[in-house]
């Protein structure tokens, strides 16, 4: 079995994040990078495939030269190659009109994503790859088990879980359930040796014309004033919330 594991490269939470150009332009500077987690939990499920069915492992991000550390991670912690499509990550439709192009080419039978990535949350590129490779997909997915040809998947939906079964090839947008934060791997010396002489291929993009474009960013208001009261004084912290938080 080939798998395709798409890798997102986004900044830890940790990060302070700033904006330059008027707002209109993430700064990095000082910012920390990694795997972007959902994706993390697919990638650890895909090493389970690899060392209980054999399944070959190719991760895949769509940027430029600074995200590959963080598919020579990927590599490290296990994955059997990488690819990277040069060019910046504009926006959702074209990452998935650029990753579309790998996953024709590849002939890859499962192609597990993150359901979302963790700088824009916009949880489109794994619908919209299926829908360019005309290929089976589930989403939100916490449990997958692959037999043969076919795949028993369990999704989470509005108030409960859903199991289908579907056959391959299939694209999954995975999340936390995939596997359990515990399972996720920490590369070792040896893991992270023998990344660097597994093969990274550096593929030029196809023509795609981003569909959209961000406008402006803006932080959330910073938070107010913290007032302590006395727990003691019951009334004054009732007319507080009555008369200033306007809660009760």
């Amino acid at each position: 079995m080939k798998i395709l594991v798409c890798i997102s490269h986004v900044p830890d939470t940790t990060s302070k994040i700033n904006f330059t150009d008027d707002n209109k332009k993430f700064d990095t500077n000082g910012v920390q990078f990694i795997i972007n987690p959902n994706d993390e939990f697919g990638l650890t499920r895909s090493m389970w495939f690899k060392e209980k069915q054999g399944a070959h492992v190719t991760v895949v991000n769509v940027g430029g030269p600074e995200t590959e550390p963080t598919l020579r991670k990927a590599l490290a912690i296990g994955a059997d190659a990488a690819i990277r499509v040069n060019t910046p990550a504009t926006d959702g439709f074209s990452v998935a009109k650029q990753l579309a192009k790998v996953v024709q080419d590849g002939g890859y039978d499962l192609i597990i994503a993150g359901r979302e990535s963790l700088d824009y949350n916009g949880g489109m590129v794994p619908g919209m790859i299926a829908g360019l490779t005309n290929s089976n997909f589930v989403n939100n997915c916490i449990s997958l088990e692959v037999e043969g040809n076919s795949a028993k998947v369990t999704r989470e939906i509005d108030g409960g879980k859903e199991t289908v079964s579907a056959t391959l090839p299939l694209i999954i947008g995975g999340q936390k359930g995939i596997v359990e934060e515990s399972d996720l791997r920490i590369p070792n010396m040896r893991g992270i040796m023998m990344a660097r002489q597994k093969p990274l291929t550096v593929l030029e993009p196809i023509d795609v014309a981003p569909e959209t474009a961000s406008v402006k960013f803006e932080k959330p208001a910073a938070k107010g004033a913290v007032k302590l009261v006395s727990s003691d004084n019951l009334d004054e912290l009732i007319s507080l919330l009555h008369n200033e938080a306007k809660v009760i």
